[in-house]
């Protein structure tokens, strides 16, 4: 996976979350990325995730994995309420969050000159749950913690990559 596809994706996630989590007021959110790591492209996801695929001169999909309190806590930032259950607006939230990262990661893609394109967000929520493809590539995650300033943390999103040249 060559690093030319990530860095947009790792960029996008970054300044759209930075922006987003902090629009309605209240203590300012920190976005840190953590530490990238590879994991078999086969396996679990945390409990709600935003998958949105990619075809053109590549293959592959971005994943938006957190877990449930993580999606209400985001959730609760974008819309300026709190939320306790995993309802139609969180998921709405959680998809539109994805949408953006995504279209900012490849606009500056399409700038680099690769041409591919966007399949709409699904979202996927619940446990013990899976997702598996066969392109035969690892995934590249990338860490995206969640924080206030005075350290308590606001949970992660796992940004996870697959993506190989088509051949």
């Amino acid at each position: 996976m060559r690093v030319e596809y990530i860095n947009p994706f790792v960029e996008a996630a970054f300044n759209v979350l930075r922006e987003v989590l902090n629009m309605m007021g209240g203590p300012e959110i920190d976005v840190k990325r953590g530490d990238l790591y590879l994991k078999p492209s086969n396996m679990s996801i945390m409990g709600v995730a935003a998958l949105v695929g990619l075809a053109g001169d590549v293959e592959g999909r971005v994943l938006f994995d957190m877990n449930k309190s993580t999606a209400l806590f985001v959730a609760g930032c974008m819309n300026g309420e709190e939320f306790d259950t995993i309802d139609e607006m969180v998921k709405a939230t959680i998809t539109e969050l994805a949408n953006m990262i995504t279209a900012q990661a490849v606009t500056k893609l399409h700038d680099l000159g690769f041409k591919f394109d966007l399949t709409p967000p699904v979202l996927f929520t619940g446990e013990n749950m899976e997702i598996s493809n066969n392109l035969d590539v690892e995934a590249l995650i990338v860490p995206m913690k969640l924080g206030t300033q005075n350290g308590n943390g606001n949970g992660t999103i796992e940004i996870n990559v697959v993506i190989r040249e088509r051949t």
